[in-house]
């Protein structure tokens, strides 16, 4: 059986998981907290760093700030779409006030942006706020 590295959402330790259609349970190895949780985790340049390296299942990072309307309107739906993709996605959001360096990093010109991120490398990029719907659709695209 196939097995992917993912990140705990809660510790940020790395476990390895068998790759299955549909997750019932999944506990972290080392916090023992679950592995399912989807809410969107907020990041530094550290956690990113250990997400982008360790992770074998896509990140999908949303890049906005706290003063942003369309980055507001859209938080409700990353953080919905990302109900959907248990252990097949890591919805991610990076504040572009707080972590400069990282916007500058990946060339964020506007926000909200998100990025799909895999095997450390861009896959996809997205400007603009969605809808549930449109960011399921998009993140199904590389999952």
């Amino acid at each position: 059986m196939s097995k992917a590295n993912v990140v705990c959402p809660s510790c940020g330790g790395v476990n390895s998981i068998p790759i299955k259609d549909n997750y019932t349970k999944a506990n972290c190895g080392k916090c023992k907290n679950s592995l399912l949780e989807t809410t969107p985790k907020e990041l530094n340049q550290n956690s990113f760093d250990n997400y982008a390296v360790n992770s074998d299942i896509p990140l999908v990072v949303d890049f906005w700030a706290p003063w942003c309307g369309p980055c507001k309107q859209m938080g409700p739906s990353f953080k919905a779409a990302a109900s959907d993709f248990a252990l097949k996605a890591s919805f991610l959001k990076i504040n572009t006030e707080e972590e400069q360096n990282l916007g500058a990093k990946f060339n964020i010109r506007s926000i909200p942006t998100m990025v799909i991120f895999k095997n450390n490398k861009e896959v996809a990029r997205q400007s603009g706020a969605l809808s549930q719907e449109q960011i399921s659709s998009w993140v199904k695209s590389f999952t």
